[in-house]
């Protein structure tokens, strides 16, 4: 895969370009969610008052893991070599806006276009995906969503968009979903940029 066949890239951000410390089993037992059913989903299915409380609740938690987000190792100089290329970037995040920009301005992340869950439907959901195609005037089978877990992947298959799974541990059972699954950014650079 030579650069010339990649236009773009977004990026998701937790656990993708930064660190994150978030206890998703600690929220998902705060807001009673059965195994298996995501998150937010279970939340937005909530009555108004209920979804309300939940939603302040994960914003809270989000806000705290925000103040301690890093980069991961290679993460940044990957994101200057897709600038060098003169590659188009964006973040889509189902992390709320607050926290995203938060994540996004102590680390210095220099990517302008960030799409978290309060601008379009959350991962898996194609639309944020499809709206950044849209919005370059790119065709999504040219660009790459780089992210870390099933939803990630999901998302670009969804929008006909290759996926580049990142996994910092053991392979997780969906890995083989992925289009390219990388362990260290500099895999990822050489099997997207070199020739």
């Amino acid at each position: 895969m030579a650069s010339d066949h990649v236009h773009g890239v977004i990026f998701d951000l937790d656990g993708t370009l930064v660190h994150s410390s978030l206890d998703f089993q600690a929220l998902m037992n705060a807001v009673k969610c059965p195994p298996g059913i995501d998150l937010l989903s279970h939340v937005n299915d909530q009555p108004e008052a209920q979804r309300t409380a939940y939603l302040e609740l994960i914003q809270h938690h989000e806000l705290q893991d925000a103040y301690d987000a890093s980069w991961i190792e290679g993460a940044e100089l990957f994101v200057q070599q897709v600038r060098e290329q003169g590659l188009p970037m964006a973040i889509v995040t189902r992390n709320y806006s607050d926290a995203a920009h938060l994540k996004i301005s102590n680390n210095q992340i220099p990517i302008d276009l960030i799409i978290t869950r309060e601008d379009a439907p959350a991962k898996p959901d194609p639309t944020a995906l499809l709206n950044i195609a849209k919005q370059w005037q790119l065709d999504p089978k040219h660009l790459i969503y780089v992210g870390d877990y099933l939803y990630d992947v999901q998302a670009a298959a969804n929008a006909g968009m290759r996926s580049c799974l990142y996994v910092s541990d053991d392979l997780p059972h969906y890995s083989d979903q992925a289009d390219i699954v990388f362990s260290c950014y500099q895999q990822l650079h050489q099997r997207l940029f070199s020739d």
